[in-house]
């Protein structure tokens, strides 16, 4: 128990140095960009105004307002104390929306797409590799390759594949955005529903191909690696029967899987972004995408430090279950530590 409170302790060390870089980074990075946003924020307010004292007592304004006027260390204090209220800001370009408001409403799409994406992803990819793995021969020959294709691919240059063929040329599904352009969001309104899911089709197809490819050469080669293990062969000299082996077989190989899954829907805010984009589907990855080209920094550290902030939790969360599964794994900490 007192190894298991002090592997506990380190690996929180250790991620609270890391989320401390990380926020440093998430304030510091979108402000190298070139140009300055206040000054397109004041000349969409100025409109026709000639008078230069005008125009330069609302350029302060505006500094003051988003606090640019500050150096930028005193910046960067009062940017972590608002993280600590919940505050991130407000939006450059979209003013005077905050930014909770603009990535609240886009969130929500990406965990719409991904989580189901993601877990049938996995779902067919285990059984599919499983299954190549025991039946060999000709199954293996003609999976593998595809799997090994599906891997490769990058998932924005999939996702480009897809819109190509099967939305302009087949006409098969709609190309881009969550939903009709002509329709106001409404949930209560089933047109609207159905234009939804109508929209979602390629995005999700796209994005569990994508995982299958991954996650069936991953459980192929565990379920070779246990085939060919020891246990299994003296199992079989010892008559057990072939079903019960395989399920012994299948299980041992799952761990590693189940540990992709968990890491998989920790970083799923930061996954398949581009993709996202590709579509021009109202996710958080067209968000970010949007405020960079925008310069807009509240929402570009808003995207970023939910990103860097959902994968440093999963990665926690894995190497604490880790730690309490296998006490080999703290060991092992333990030595590479002293």
């Amino acid at each position: 128990m007192k190894g298991l409170q002090k592997y506990f302790l380190k690996k929180s060390a250790w991620y609270l140095v890391t989320l401390f870089v990380a926020v440093l980074l998430n304030f510091f990075l979108p402000r190298l960009i070139p140009g300055n946003p206040v000054a397109m924020i004041a000349s969409r307010a100025m409109g026709n105004i000639t008078d230069q004292s005008a125009i330069q007592k609302i350029y302060d304004e505006y500094l003051i307002m988003f606090g640019m006027d500050k150096p930028i260390w005193q910046q960067f204090f009062i940017y972590v104390a608002n993280l600590f209220r919940g505050n991130l800001g407000i939006s450059f370009y979209q003013y005077p929306r905050t930014v909770t408001d603009i990535i609240g409403a886009s969130v929500g799409w990406t965990i719409m797409l991904q989580i189901p994406a993601i877990i049938t992803g996995w779902f067919l990819g285990n059984v599919l590799g499983a299954f190549t793995a025991y039946r060999k021969g000709v199954f293996d020959r003609v999976f593998f390759p595809f799997f090994l294709f599906l891997s490769a691919i990058p998932a924005f240059g999939f996702a480009y594949i897809n819109v190509y063929f099967l939305a302009i040329k087949l006409n098969l599904f709609p190309g881009s955005l969550g939903y009709a352009f002509d329709m106001i969001p409404n949930w209560t309104n089933p047109a609207f529903i159905l234009s939804v899911l109508n929209h979602y089709r390629l995005p999700f197809l796209t994005m569990v191909l994508v995982a299958i490819g991954g996650q069936s050469l991953g459980m192929r080669e565990m379920s070779i690696y246990e085939l060919n293990a020891d246990y299994v062969k003296y199992s079989r000299l010892m008559g057990i029967k072939d079903r019960k082996i395989v399920g012994y077989v299948f299980r041992n190989a799952m761990l590693p899987q189940i540990t992709g899954l968990a890491l998989s829907l920790g970083t799923m805010i930061g996954g398949n972004l581009i993709a996202e984009i590709v579509f021009s589907y109202p996710g958080i990855g067209t968000t970010m995408f949007s405020a960079i080209r925008n310069q807009d920094f509240p929402v570009i550290s808003g995207c970023t430090l939910i990103i860097t902030v959902m994968v440093l939790a999963a990665n926690f969360i894995v190497d604490i279950i880790c730690g309490i599964i296998d006490p080999r794994v703290r060991i092992a900490q333990h030595e590479e530590g002293t």
